[in-house]
């Protein structure tokens, strides 16, 4: 019987499609047909949906709803069936419950009862892989219950009755039973029952079971599908001796598809298989499987169709019509968001008599049928289930399930479709943009444009050089022939960019008035004379030359005394531009001298990108840590840096990526170091070694009170700055003044000067007792780096005690100001920096020294020192013949190094004779065995500038006399009592003073070296120079 639901929601979906469904999909009612009074079947779609009327014996088929011309109809249909199936052998009864009992053995569908029969009724198309049948037995209630038939399990979801469904087979015994299913003329009729998911469903050997193979009869669920067989497909190698590879079985040959009768009769995969198209009829129960297989024979049992008779319960009619109201409607729902899913309702809903939405049971299976991304045991349940309202709400779940998913589909499409279609957007408007500027010239070609700005930057510079103009215009010629797209022209762009961007001839004004520039080094640092003088002598040569020559100066001392901020303030002096970079471990000669324009990535080497990044030919650069450069298998960067600071070769410097000569003679190279020693000869031989000594104590409060303490109070927030403010104010009125140049030099002239920030109170300042303090008993290193952060801390806490006093916070006691003043001094320094590090000057305080103790004087990277010599002797006990037991032997300890302790050894010598001459009578050396200690011993040592020092200490325990606590000295002592020069006098000058040394003893040959100090360092010291060592000895023992 034809139902309406169908039309209407096929309807419903179509006019809810823009543009209508039948254009787009080619789907419409009009394309598929099937009928059950026709004997035509196209078989076009791979799922529908086909319902079939039955009579009023209680089967599937029967609806009260049917017309009695429609129930003669197919009574007829049936008993033409029975006949034609009669007169060819086979004992086929009425499908009616009442003769279920008399059915005997022969009528079922098994495959061990069938035979394949030559003389069945089949046809061919013209192709031997498809055999046609003549008729059928039965279809959908109409069908024959067979009680044992041939069972194929199924994956994954159950099939629900009225899908036209395929399969493919791959077990060839299963295969050949199908085959005599189909050739045995009975209709060809199977049981579909849903597999169980077993995840050990592994067989003996490596590979998975095939699907349609069970181990155990427990595989498959009890409720199953009984379905008919309307195609059987086989591969040529499915059955190599069988005649027939391929059977169609469907109503009416001469309705049948060609277009299936064209498949590929050969197949390139060595695994046979066979595919079936099914329709499945009704539901049955499995009672028992018969043989596991392949292939698997059961026992079943037909499901009666379930009716629902309306009226008989109100309450009940209510909640199904609401059930099928919201199940229709989540249909219509779901298939208006997801394209996927309306296209699965138009291909299962073509026609009006494809469901019938009155029926609950059928809406309940055609919307289960609809779930895509159902649950297997979900869908099971909706199989399995009688009740009408329990199936139909099982099957709104699943729908329900599906509209969430479709939900998100549809928000997570959105947001894609948004962002591309804004890309889009952008794209289109940017290339309709292009072509507007193209048509009215505004804009050409990205090359054209290009080559116009390479030209345009080169037009700007004074004077290319002939050479470098040639590569150039060699470069561009080719660049303007090649392709954008080819790797080639990245990497002419990338090497024109960087030939463009060298500024060629471009020199920046040089301040050569020596006064200006005297006064803004004198204006950042403190001290540094011979960096200064050095910097005005090449300012006044090239003045006088009229021509700007470049330099190479290195500056030597220890950390902290200001060897890199010199360097800003002398570029600042010069009126260059100031670019800096560190060398500290490099070790790849590219960062030098660049990489070659054939690697990926290559880029310029460090002085090619200063020029760039200056726009000058005469920048001050400088080489920070020169003296820790590495050296690995990449190259050694000191080598490389001989080129660039030869000041005969720099000239014609070459970048292995420009590779082209580029002057960089005008440059001012200044380096910085701590050791001279660690810095290769051929590379120190090319600089002009300028020796930074340490600060002492008068350097270091002089820098603390002019520059450290207003500089720390200002980043503190403590002062202001008014020169910098009147800066800022004077900026917009400058620009009025007819001389850029006066109003720099009034700038540079201009002093810094301080005042205390508002809310600070007045009496808020650090006395210079503090600074004394910090000095001596915090800082004693050669650099005022360390009594910066010391101020630091001060001027921090003085910065929070002034805000919390501001808005009445509460301190802890250790931020706390103990005090009422707001005055930093030496007696409560304690309170914003900690205890003393250093408690005394000096390690023995006593007069004179305890015996075999002398005061040494050192050189270090980080400056001076002043440290002991500690020596002790150990006498030995007699033997049993009355003599000394050992004697005569030196130790040493203090983490010695090589040289040092070479000179042990030639000081003992020194010692022993020296004592020879002076008191031959003593034994000392022969009867005591010496050890010689150096304090300090994590500190390692080396050097041989304390042999006279040694030899005294030796003496002073052998004869027995001490030595006074303010005496030091230095100097190396040969094997004949020769004193020989050393070096680092001003440093060593320097820890005395700060030991608090009131008498120094140096080699004859240093005089100079001490002559060229400052008299302020000179100053208080009673100074003692020796060609030999008794003038040593005389100083030392007041003779």
């Amino acid at each position: 019987m034809l139902r309406a639901g169908g039309a209407i929601l096929a309807r419903s979906i179509y006019s809810r499609s823009a543009g209508g469904t039948h254009g787009r999909y080619g789907l419409g009612p009009s394309s598929v047909h099937s009928c059950h009074g026709s004997k035509s079947v196209i078989l076009d779609q791979t799922r529908c949906f086909f319902f079939g009327s039955g009579s009023d014996d209680g089967s599937d088929g029967d609806d009260k709803k049917d017309g009695g011309k429609k129930k003669k109809k197919d009574a007829d249909d049936t008993n033409e069936e029975k006949k034609d199936d009669s007169s060819k052998g086979d004992k086929i009864e009425p499908a009616d419950k009442s003769d279920k009992s008399d059915q005997s053995a022969t009528l079922n569908n098994s495959s061990k009862y069938k035979k394949s029969r030559p003389g069945s009724a089949y046809s061919s198309s013209g192709n031997s892989n498809v055999l046609l049948p003549a008729s059928r037995l039965g279809f959908g209630d109409q069908a024959p219950r067979y009680p044992h038939l041939m069972a194929l399990p199924v994956l994954s979801r159950p099939v629900f009755p009225g899908v036209l469904t395929p399969l493919t087979i791959t077990d060839k015994e299963t295969i050949k039973s199908l085959e005599k299913i189909v050739n045995g003329g009975s209709g060809g009729y199977l049981g579909l029952f849903l597999k169980k998911d077993h995840h050990n469903d592994v067989g003996k050997g490596l590979e998975p079971l095939k699907p349609e193979i069970i181990t155990d009869p427990s595989d498959l669920y009890k409720v199953g599908t009984f379905a008919q067989i309307q195609r059987l497909t086989k591969s040529n190698n499915a059955d190599e001796d069988d005649e027939d590879s391929a059977h169609l079985f469907t109503g009416n040959p001469s309705n049948a598809d060609h277009g299936m009768n064209n498949e590929s009769s050969e197949s390139d995969d060595p695994k046979p298989y066979a595919s079936l198209l099914l329709m499945p009829h009704r539901r049955i129960d499995l009672l028992s499987v018969d043989e596991v297989g392949p292939p698997i024979d059961v026992t079943v049992s037909h499901w009666d169709r379930l009716k629902y008779v309306r009226g008989e319960d109100s309450s009940r009619d209510d909640t199904i019509r609401a059930l099928s109201q919201e199940v229709l409607g989540t249909i219509r729902e779901v298939a208006q968001m997801n394209a996927l899913f309306k296209e699965q309702v138009v291909n299962l809903v073509p026609s009006s008599h494809m469901f019938d939405m009155n029926d609950p049971f059928r809406l309940a299976d055609f919307a289960a049928a609809l779930s895509i991304g159902g649950g297997t045991e979900d869908l099971q349940a909706v199989l399995e289930e009688k009740d009408p309202e329990l199936r139909l709400h099982k099957s709104l779940v699943l729908l329900s399930k599906e509209k969430e998913v479709s939900k998100l589909q549809r928000e997570i499409s959105a947001k894609v479709e948004e962002k591309m279609s804004e890309a889009q957007r952008k794209y289109f408007l940017t290339e309709q943009l292009k072509s507007i500027k193209k048509e009215l010239g505004m804009e050409k070609d990205d090359k054209e444009t290009l080559i116009e700005k390479y030209r345009k930057k080169l037009a700007e510079y004074p004077s290319i050089p002939a050479e470098i103009h040639e590569i150039i215009e060699s470069e561009l010629d080719k660049f303007s022939h090649l392709e954008k797209n080819s790797a080639e022209f990245n990497i002419t762009r990338t090497y024109l960019d960087w030939l463009t961007n060298i500024p060629w001839g471009v020199v920046t004004t040089e301040n050569f008035n020596i006064t200006s520039a005297r006064r803004v080094l004198d204006r950042d640092h403190y001290g540094m004379d011979e960096v200064k003088e050095t910097i005005l002598q090449f300012i006044a040569v090239g003045k006088l030359k009229g021509s700007v020559q470049g330099k190479i100066l290195c500056l030597a001392g220890p950390p902290g005394v200001g060897k890199t901020s010199i360097a800003e303030s002398v570029a600042a002096a010069l009126g260059r531009k100031f670019y800096r970079f560190s060398v500290g471990g490099m070790s790849d000669v590219s960062e030098i001298k660049g990489h070659r324009r054939t690697y990926v990535g290559a880029m310029p080497g460090k002085i090619i990108q200063c020029l760039k990044s200056t726009g000058s030919s005469n920048p001050l650069v400088l080489i920070d840590e020169i003296d820790k450069l590495g050296r690995d298998h990449r190259g050694d960067p000191a080598s490389a840096l001989l080129e660039v600071l030869d000041p005969s070769q720099n000239h014609t410097f070459r970048d292995h990526f420009i590779d082209a000569p580029v002057d960089i003679s005008k440059c001012l190279f200044m380096c910085t170091a701590n050791d001279l020693g660690r810095i290769p000869g051929p590379l120190l031989d090319r600089m002009e070694v300028i020796q930074l000594s340490g600060y002492d104590v008068p350097d270091k409060l002089e820098i603390a009170e002019k520059y450290l303490v207003p500089k720390s109070m200002v980043n503190s927030g403590l002062m202001i700055d008014e020169s910098e403010a009147a800066k800022d104010d004077e900026s917009v009125e400058e620009e009025n003044k007819e001389s850029q140049d006066e109003a720099t030099e009034e700038a540079e002239e201009r002093l810094p000067t301080y005042q205390l920030a508002e809310g600070v109170p007045d009496s808020l300042s650090i006395e210079r007792s503090a600074l004394e303090s910090l000095v001596r008993w915090y800082c004693r290193e050669a650099g005022v780096r360390n009594l910066q952060k010391k101020i630091d801390k001060i001027t921090r806490l003085l910065s929070l005690q002034v805000v919390a006093e501001e808005e009445g916070a509460q301190l802890t006691d250790k931020s706390s100001r103990k005090s009422e003043s707001w005055t930093v001094s030496s007696d409560n320094l304690h309170e914003y920096v900690g205890k003393p590090i250093f408690t005394s000057d000096r390690l023995y305080e006593k007069d004179p020294l305890p015996h075999g103790i002398v005061m040494g004087l050192a050189w270090t990277s980080m400056g001076g020192s002043a440290l002991y010599i500690e020596t002790q002797g150990i006498a030995r006990g007699l033997d049993s013949e009355g003599k000394r037991r050992g004697g005569g032997t030196l130790k040493t300890t203090g983490q010695m190094g090589d040289v040092m302790k070479e000179s042990t050894q030639i000081a003992y010598t020194v010692a022993r004779a020296r004592l020879a001459e002076l008191d031959p009578t003593n034994s000392y050396f022969d009867d005591t065995d010496i050890h010689m200690h150096v304090p300090e011993g994590a500190t390692p040592k080396d050097g041989p500038s304390a042999g006279i020092t040694m030899v005294t200490a030796m003496l002073s325990l052998a004869t027995d006399k001490p030595i006074k606590s303010d005496l030091a000295m230095s100097g190396e002592v040969s094997l004949t009592g020769k004193v020989l020069a050393v070096g680092g006098i001003k440093e060593k000058t320097m820890a005395a003073r700060r030991a608090g040394i009131k008498t120094i003893v140096l080699p004859e040959d240093c005089r100079r070296d001490w002559d060229e100090l400052p008299d302020y360092l000179k100053e208080g010291l009673d100074i003692h120079f020796a060609s030999d060592y008794s003038s040593v000895y005389d100083i030392a023992f007041g003779r």
